[in-house]
């Protein structure tokens, strides 16, 4: 019997990383001197992104290489695309036929095209001339078929579709409301190739500067042994109690997302571990797999890394790094919450057993576990003051200084690790499960801890750029994997030195080309998702799509988010979540913002961006294609769709929190002091809390169906005390246009006064409403307020008309829609100016109150049950 039939349909290990590699690195891994070359090219991929992110990259690399950074960081993505990713599932695996070598050198070729041709581009003013635009087409399709191979038809596809509209988009056979001018080969491939509008625009240089590091240094604190520590450590504090592996395969996941980009490969390397835990203590196969997809997809959303997103936000929004990740922490921290409590239920629910012998107080381990996250963020909040001190006394040698305090804490943590044994990962399958003791084997690899800081330090403290941060903690990491065997091997008697240290450059070469492989996809699909990013710039398609939208949705907000979530959805099926992002928030970040605009809403673009995120990585859970789904349910041995469902359903939170932060920005900390954002934190735990327990259907008990109403209602109340507050005292007061100026000028400065201009439409000349969010200034006096909006009204005929506002004036381009010049006048139709409003945070009473009483009930309830009949 083969082993997978004996274990009830899961994959072998061996096919698990098949897996893996197929889906993530390349399912081809040719033996022999192939296999070496490939190898070498990965690790020169890898050393050249370090030594381009290093301070002395001005010193070591020529210009012209640093210029041209994208084409080279796509030509090596290209050339190991063909040479580790087969065409077709009948491909040969263990060697690469002469037609893939082909196409590999000739990728890579073209994809330099512009590093070797520069001076000649330079030139002709970055227009193609005959010659460029065929090379510029071959290497589109060289680029489409390389994703095909790495990501799935389902990228290239829609690349292609958007092609086309670029070279057909003119013809008579296309709806006239999406018909544009067209475009002539050679224009279209100077916009795609020779340019930075296309293939080589933002997403690809995001890719090559700050990717790249940071995949890499989750692959080499991997190798290093990282995940293997955090995942025995979550078991450690957590494998002990009711739901116990579910719990800590929440943890641990959580702390492999934050060096993990692949929810695919997270879930394989905790699953592999925690789901047999799981079904051992009465979870079934699919419930098992779910939490573990559940868990690792969330990785994706906690900062700093975020697959790529993260880095993306930087470019597309315009804030900084720390901003971006900052704006992100709050829903993943309590996404990850509700998680646990949702393991929670479940093992309550079924009255699970517990795993080991050993009691220990839930108060104790929740308390230690708080306890270790805030020491951990403190010492990476306090470590500024001795460095300051130390830059202060030596400013010329501090650099010198503090790599030698970082060094010394390094050999005082490995000495303290080479005093117990190096943790060796456990067989789930063992008939006696012996769960570790966080006393034991804490001890063991606290120095992994040390990279981590090292990156946070530079990234929040320092804020220096994210490529420069991951920079120094990556090359700590290289010290420490070509140090730490030997320096062990030393501090334990001496023995076997010589081969430590040859297995420490062994494992630093391993994370090197893991570093790469992983890579591949993520390079491919930032410079093909470049094709539809420069599709939208070049046709104007986006703002087609937003008049669509806004048709569809009927300007409904709430159903324009919607039709944005689904479409995500729909395009992440195919997409990798990087791509998804990059596609989605191009064609409909813009238009949200602008349609909350219309409703009087301020919708600040980093919500948009996260709120199409959100839905993208949810696509990697949802069936019928829901890849991390298919990869748990290969290692639980249960129904790949069921899983797919069962995540889902876990997953609502995670579908809940984007329409939540929408609508109240104060979940992404914008715009809140300290004391605030303590507070935002615990209502809003309390409030994803509560939605748990009304969609889970257990509070104290089993719910009755008006107390799971109840409290998803309570929960609604606490995530939006403002909806209730907004209803019983609005916000606004009606004021009467022809008092508009007045109102101005008794405003508040930072008030807001909200206008609503109608008029005839400028291409159809159907009248139109268009909200104006006005903010008030600092200005003296109604007029030179006024002035400050660049607003022209004027009273005639009973109503307050408007004259089309000046170029360059704050509303001018808004306006710009309406017809001024016609029969019909534009006119201002409503003003509504702030009003004095209670606090909302009283709305937390009465839904407070409604909690104790959905509590009373329940206890009441389960009290009776116990009683013996």
């Amino acid at each position: 019997m083969s082993e997978r039939s004996e274990r009830g349909g899961a994959l072998s290990e061996e096919e698990l990383q098949e897996l893996v590699a197929a889906s993530d690195s390349g399912a081809r891994n040719p033996a022999g001197a192939v296999g070496l070359f490939l190898a070498v090219v990965a690790v020169v991929w890898s050393v050249f992104q370090v030594l381009l992110a290093s301070p002395v990259a001005n010193y070591v690399l020529p210009g012209d290489i640093i210029n041209n950074s994208r084409q080279i960081h796509l030509a090596f993505a290209i050339f190991l695309a063909f040479c580790a990713y087969p065409a077709f599932r009948s491909s040969p695996r263990r060697h690469i036929p002469v037609q893939d070598w082909f196409f590999a050198v000739a990728g890579a070729f073209i994809a330099m095209y512009g590093f070797f041709f520069y001076e000649k581009i330079v030139q002709s003013g970055g227009l193609a001339d005959d010659t460029d635009k065929w090379f510029a087409l071959a290497g589109l399709i060289l680029l489409f078929e390389a994703a095909r191979r790495a990501l799935g038809p389902a990228m290239a596809i829609i690349a292609t579709i958007f092609l086309i509209y670029v070279f057909f988009g003119s013809g008579a056979w296309v709806p006239e409301v999406i018909r544009w001018k067209g475009a002539s080969l050679q224009k279209a491939m100077s916009h795609m190739w020779i340019t930075s509008e296309g293939v080589f625009g933002i997403a690809l240089g995001v890719s090559t500067k700050f990717v790249f590091l940071f995949v890499l240094f989750g692959a080499l604190l991997e190798k290093a042994g990282a995940g293997n520590y955090f995942i025995k450590m979550a078991f450690g504090a957590l494998g002990h109690l009711r739901g116990g592996p579910a719990k800590a395969a929440v943890v641990g996941s959580a702390a492999t997302g934050l060096i993990s980009g692949s929810s695919i490969a997270n879930v394989v390397t905790t699953g592999t571990f925690t789901i047999p835990l799981m079904k051992r203590v009465g979870f079934t196969s699919e419930q098992a797999g779910s939490v573990e997809v559940a868990s690792s997809v969330n990785g994706q959303i906690m900062p700093p890394v975020m697959g790529a997103a993260a880095f993306l936000m930087v470019e597309y929004v315009g804030i900084s790094y720390v901003e971006v990740i900052t704006h992100a922490f709050l829903p993943a921290m309590i996404s990850y919450i509700a998680l646990v409590y949702i393991v929670h239920l479940e093992a309550v629910k079924r009255n699970m057993p517990t795993l080991g012998d050993r009691v220990v107080s839930l108060g104790r381990t929740v308390g230690g576990m708080f306890a270790f996250f805030a020491g951990f963020a403190a010492l990476c909040y306090l470590v500024q003051y001795p460095v300051a001190w130390v830059v202060a006394l030596v400013p010329e040698g501090a650099g010198w200084i503090l790599a030698g305090l970082v060094f010394v804490a390094y050999i005082a943590l490995l000495a303290l690790a080479a005093t117990v044994a190096d943790l060796e990962p456990d067989d789930p399958n063992a008939e006696d499960v012996r769960l570790p003791v966080v006393g034991e084997i804490y001890k063991s690899g606290l120095y992994f801890l040390l990279p981590i800081i090292v990156l946070v330090y530079f990234l929040m403290i320092e804020q220096k750029s994210p490529g420069l941060s991951a920079f120094w903690a990556t090359a700590l990491l290289f010290a420490i994997l070509v140090t730490q065997r030997p320096l062990k091997a030393l501090f334990r008697g001496g023995r076997e030195i010589g081969q430590a240290a040859r297995a420490g450059v062994v494992d630093l070469v391993a994370g090197l080309i893991a570093g790469a492989r992983n890579m591949i996809g993520i390079g491919l699909a930032t410079a093909t998702a470049g094709v539809i990013v420069g599709t939208v710039t070049l046709t104007g398609i986006g703002q087609v799509m937003a008049d669509l939208v806004e048709f569809v949705s009927g300007g409904n907000l709430i159903l324009m988010l919607v039709f944005v979530g689904i479409l995500s959805l729909i395009l992440g099926m195919g997409l990798p979540t990087t791509a998804n992002y990059i596609v989605v928030s191009s064609l409909m970040a813009g238009v949200v913002v602008e349609l909350g605009a219309q409703s009087g809403l301020i919708v600040p673009l980093i919500a948009v961006h996260l709120f199409v995120f959100y839905f993208g990585i949810m696509a990697d859970v949802t069936p019928p294609v829901g890849l991390a789904s298919f990869a748990a349910a290969a290692v639980s041995g249960g129904d790949a769709i069921r899983t797919g469902f069962t995540a889902f359903f876990y997953s609502l939170r995670t579908v809940a929190l984007p329409f939540v932060f929408i609508f109240n920005t104060d979940l992404l900390l914008i715009d809140v002091t300290w004391l605030q954002g303590i507070i935002v934190f615990m209502v809003s735990t309390v409030a994803i809390l509560v939605f748990t327990a009304g969609t889970m259907g257990w509070f104290l008990t089993r719910n009755r169906i008006y107390e799971s109403v109840a409290l998803i209602f309570i929960a609604f109340l606490l995530f939006r005390p403002d909806y209730l507050m907004d209803r019983l005292v609005p916000p606004f007061a009606e004021v009467p246009p022809a008092q508009f100026e007045q109102a101005l000028a008794e405003a508040e400065p930072g008030d807001r006064i909200r206008v609503v201009v109608s008029g005839p439409d400028f291409d159809t000349l159907e009248p139109k409403d268009m909200s104006l969010v006005i903010e008030v200034g600092g200005e003296e006096g109604a007029q030179a307020r006024l002035d400050a909006t660049g607003l022209m009204p004027m009273e005639e005929a009973g109503e307050v008309r408007l004259d089309e506002p000046m170029f360059g004036t704050p509303f001018s381009e808004q306006l710009q829609s309406f017809d001024f010049y016609g029969d019909d006048p534009v006119v201002i139709s409503q003003v509504r100016a702030r009003q004095p409003q209670p606090p909302q945070e009283l709305m937390y009473i009465p839904a407070l109150l409604l909690l104790a009483g959905v509590g009373y009930l329940q206890y009441a309830r389960s009290q009776r049950q116990e009683v013996p009949a």
